[in-house]
């Protein structure tokens, strides 16, 4: 069901904003991605929401015809109902009601594998439920024993209440602590200079499959939304040899429940520490200039919005016409986010992962490359080895007992370095 009021606080932007349509095409895909077979769709265009049950009572009939001649169990609302708009609506239809919010908990529930992403939905979940829950009044009220306790006692609704309120208190308390275990893993990361690259983008974007890419991982890549809900972080090695960190995020979509942010804080921290964010898009989505403006809006809300961005236009080698499209859609997408690079790739094929490394060394200031000659004896083969391993070797020459070597290192390895004779 979807609905489209009229009248906005804001005027549209046809270059960012959805059309109805569009907005219940994503709801299809959520939908899908949850299991559910969709028998149909609905839409209304109003004025103003109705307070009540927000589509008016005529179209509640008209949904009640249409989902009996579906032999529907569900509808999924595209916008987040209000408790007493649910509550009225289950009550009218008889079907159990489910607005875009509930729906998108529902896959990430599904999607949760580790302890850490069950506490973070079961916490979102719950902050979602609680303004919702239905009491039954007197009739279940539990009356106290004693002078002064006549009378109705605590509903249970109250009960129910205090419960979902302690275990909220339980689940941030464990979250916490992987907060902080989070902290103590990342200053042991900043003790060496190792910069942390972190992926981010709208859901479906193909961020998993560029991380695979990039790492020679396994992380599952599927074409349902939130495939990867739990962050991944593995090390990759630079054209420079520097060693960074790269992490896989969940991705983000348009009117992300304010209770997922929250609620998935300890894992967007990645995101906020990171020394650089590649923002991979859809390049041949008609949406790519929507998906970005979304992303940073999420970024915003996190307080990442600051932190450097390398555009990955994803999904280059789709788009039709090749060469010229490719730059239109890299010029459409940069006036949106003027500070940042735009690299065209094909996560699926490879083309222009090497432009993409080229474009992380040169952002990362941690550690920074410099060109050195050195002269090092030529029986020690440790920092000869040092060399190749972490730096760019350009020419070794063996010269009487020495080997004098011209390479791009990182400060790091200069530093251990220090006590060899560099040539001028």
């Amino acid at each position: 069901m979807g609905v489209q009021l009229r009248r906005q606080t804001e005027p549209a932007n046809p270059l960012t904003d959805f059309s109805l349509e569009d907005s219940l095409n994503e709801l299809n895909v959520l939908a899908v991605s949850a299991g559910a077979h969709v028998a149909g769709r609905l839409v209304q265009s109003r004025e103003r929401g109705d307070k009540a049950t927000l589509i008016g009572i005529g179209k509640v009939e008209e949904l009640r015809a249409t989902a009996a001649a579906a032999n529907a169990e569900t509808i999924l609302f595209d916008c987040e109902l209000t408790p007493t708009q649910q509550r009225n609506l289950e009550r009218a239809l008889n079907l159990k009601i489910l607005d875009r919010t509930q729906l998108i908990l529902d896959i990430f529930a599904a999607r949760a594998r580790t302890r850490e992403g069950h506490l973070q939905v079961e916490l979102a979940q719950l902050n979602y439920a609680l303004p919702r829950l239905v009491g039954k009044g007197l009739s279940m009220s539990r009356l106290g024993g004693g002078i002064g306790t006549r009378g109705p006692g605590e509903t249970q609704l109250e009960t129910d209440r205090r419960k979902i309120a302690s275990r909220i208190k339980t689940i941030k308390q464990d979250l916490e602590k992987v907060r902080g275990g989070r902290s103590i893993q990342r200053k042991q990361r900043q003790s060496v200079p190792l910069a942390t690259v972190a992926l981010v983008g709208y859901t479906n974007a193909g961020k998993s499959t560029l991380f695979n890419r990039l790492t020679n991982a396994a992380v599952l890549a599927d074409a349902k939304m939130f495939a990867t809900l739990d962050p991944t972080m593995r090390h990759i090695h630079l054209p420079s040899r520097r060693k960074i960190l790269l992490s896989d995020t969940v991705g983000f979509i348009r009117r992300l429940p304010t209770t997922l942010v929250q609620a998935f804080r300890a894992t967007l921290e990645e995101v906020t520490e990171s020394a650089l964010l590649l923002h991979v898009v859809d390049a041949s989505s008609a949406h790519a200039v929507s998906y970005v403006e979304h992303v940073q809006r999420v970024l915003q809300e996190i307080g990442a919005e600051k932190t450097r961005q390398i555009l990955v236009l994803n999904k280059a080698d789709l788009i039709a016409g090749s060469g010229e499209q490719i730059a239109q859609a890299r010029r459409i997408l940069q006036d949106s986010n003027a500070e940042s690079t735009a690299i065209s790739v094909s996560a699926l094929s490879g083309r222009g992962i090497d432009s993409l490394l080229a474009a992380i060394d040169g952002a990362l200031h941690l550690d920074p490359v410099e060109r050195i000659k050195i002269r090092i004896p030529a029986g020690e083969g440790a920092p000869i080895h040092l060399l190749h391993e972490y730096a760019h070797v350009l020419s070794q020459n063996f010269v009487e007992d020495f080997c004098e070597l011209e390479a791009d290192a990182p400060a790091s390895i200069r530093r251990r370095l220090s006590n060899y004779e560099l040539i001028s």
